[in-house]
């Protein structure tokens, strides 16, 4: 194993239901020497060590994964995906001084999915089941070509037909702790895949952002339960800045306080919908931006600018916040047209009782911000004055 540099921590992969270690490769290809030395384990009954016998539990696995990360006798980022987030979790609460960040991808809450018998049959009746496997997968996906379907599969083929019920219902139940909020209190990233159905908005936000003093988010286009297959470019891309954000931190400090708290405006994003768009502005709510030739006025104009704005993004993240008064800024990073990353910073001008008044947005650069606002008035022919839009090139 190569040694990250001193100032970087190293990065610990822990896999899902039926998965195995093999799941992370195209991200850490696409993270390049970032991804130097990088930890990708193999969960007890799953991956290379289907073989090893139960029992099993969310304790076991966070136990085997605590002893790997404590000999790396580094800092480290913790990286889960589903049920690996929950392990994940637990791994951090033991670890606190260790880990220095957490990344939750497509994540079942840690108090459990809570899905009722009826549900859980269907992830009973795949062990020993190939065909039943991949159709599940394939029903919780939306980018999963046959090739990395069957490269999915197999690894689920390997666990013992008796394990995987046992192992779903882990996940369902979940941990006692789950009840709690958490003890991690260090930065932390929350990636789904924006065609999840499996894990969706609404169990994020109801049983994993509560959770944590002030989680990040991200939301990967074109990606269902597995965003770090189907999409491991733009998943790299997020977990890349997430770390930056780490690192630059003074003296290797955590940032406890500033990844964006869930509120109205971060929530309209996730779920890309006029309607939570609505709930979170004003009437007479004004819209100014560098994407816009001049202000979008009133709800329906500015509902309609901001919902067809966020349907361009690819992946989205709010990195940093900051309040005084009635006014919050907001510091982000968004992903567009195959790839292409802009920055910028959001005024949000709330009156009192809460509701967004004026909405100020600056993208960086500005070759971006024209592309930008062309592709928006293209989207909004029609149903939005076009005299708001820079004409495209």
């Amino acid at each position: 194993m190569h040694r990250t540099h001193s100032t970087q921590p190293a990065l610990v992969f822990i896999h899902g239901f039926l998965d195995g270690a093999q799941i992370w490769e195209d991200v850490t290809r696409h993270l390049g020497h970032r991804a130097a030395g990088a930890l990708c384990i193999d969960l007890p009954g799953m991956g290379a060590r289907a073989d090893e016998p139960g029992p099993f539990s969310l304790d076991r696995f966070a136990a085997d994964v605590t002893t790997q990360v404590r000999a790396l006798s580094l800092p480290v980022v913790l990286v889960g995906h589903s049920m690996g987030a929950q392990i994940a979790e637990l791994v951090a609460q033991r670890l606190v001084q260790q880990v220095r960040g957490l990344v939750l991808m497509t994540p079942v809450p840690l108090r459990g999915a809570g899905l009722p018998n009826e549900a859980m049959s269907a992830f009973h009746a795949i062990g020993g089941n190939p065909a039943a496997q991949r159709e599940l997968r394939r029903n919780v996906s939306v980018n999963l070509d046959d090739a990395r379907l069957e490269r999915l599969g197999q690894l689920g083929d390997r666990v013992a037909a008796s394990a995987v019920g046992i192992f779903a219902d882990l996940w369902n139940a979940g941990h006692p702790s789950g009840a709690e909020p958490s003890r991690y209190r260090g930065p932390v990233l929350i990636v789904r895949g924006d065609g999840d159905s499996f894990v969706n908005f609404a169990m994020i936000s109801s049983g994993v952002m509560p959770r944590f003093k002030a989680p990040s988010i991200a939301s990967i286009e074109r990606a269902g339960h597995w965003p770090h297959i189907e999409q491991p470019a733009a998943v790299a891309r997020v977990v890349e800045s997430f770390l930056a954000n780490i690192e630059h931190a003074p003296n290797g400090a955590q940032l406890q306080d500033t990844p964006v708290a869930s509120q109205g405006w971060t929530r309209a994003f996730e779920q890309k919908s006029a309607d939570a768009f609505a709930d979170a502005f004003a009437l007479n709510v004004v819209l100014e931006a560098s994407v816009l030739a001049k202000p979008a006025i009133g709800i329906e104009q500015v509902k309609a600018v901001m919902t067809t704005a966020s349907k361009i993004y690819e992946a989205l993240s709010f990195t940093h916040e900051a309040h005084n008064g009635l006014r919050d800024y907001l510091e982000w990073e968004v992903q567009a047209f195959g790839g292409e990353r802009m920055r910028g910073v959001t005024v949000l001008t709330k009156n009192a009782a809460g509701k967004i008044v004026h909405v100020a947005i600056h993208h960086r650069p500005l070759g971006g911000a024209l592309k930008f606002s062309a592709e928006l008035g293209r989207r909004l022919q029609g149903k939005v004055d076009a005299s708001l839009f820079y004409p495209g090139a």
